[in-house]
């Protein structure tokens, strides 16, 4: 007496496969990868709308915190201005507050060009169009 394993029922998926030919199995793989990638493009789009409006809400922001910031720049210097005019004159504490402020235009000029000097571009992007065959670059 052999202990025969009673067979297991058919499932959907093996009676479709025994059923369907291989043509026909490709092509619905391919209809539903098409699908896939239908809904995987739909649910970029949908995130990609949530983090521009996001984007712009955060940008509003920090606009306003700069033109706040403005303001206090602005208020501080006229009270520094009125405080050395009590000392030195109105006339010379607006020249020394300017002086400042000149200074400080200098300083953060000299250090933006020095940033801006030492931007390379698209390293990378530079680096993998380089390995790329002459044959392939476009005009060539």
């Amino acid at each position: 007496m052999s202990h025969q394993m009673p067979e297991a029922p058919p499932t959907a998926a093996r009676a479709k496969a025994e059923t369907s030919s291989l043509g026909d199995l490709l092509s619905e793989v391919t209809r539903d990868m098409s699908t896939l990638m239908r809904q995987e493009v739909e649910l970029a789009k949908v995130e990609l709308k949530q983090s521009a409006t996001r984007a712009g809400k955060g940008s509003g922001m920090l606009a306003g915190a700069g033109v706040a910031g403005h303001f206090v720049l602005v208020f501080l210097s006229l009270a520094l201005w009125w405080a050395l005019g009590t000392v030195i004159g109105l006339g010379w504490s607006g020249v020394v507050v300017a002086i400042i402020w000149g200074i400080i235009a200098a300083v953060l000029a000299s250090i933006g060009r020095k940033e801006l000097k030492a931007i390379k571009g698209l390293p990378r992007t530079a680096e993998t169009l380089q390995e790329i065959p002459p044959t392939l670059k476009p005009n060539s």
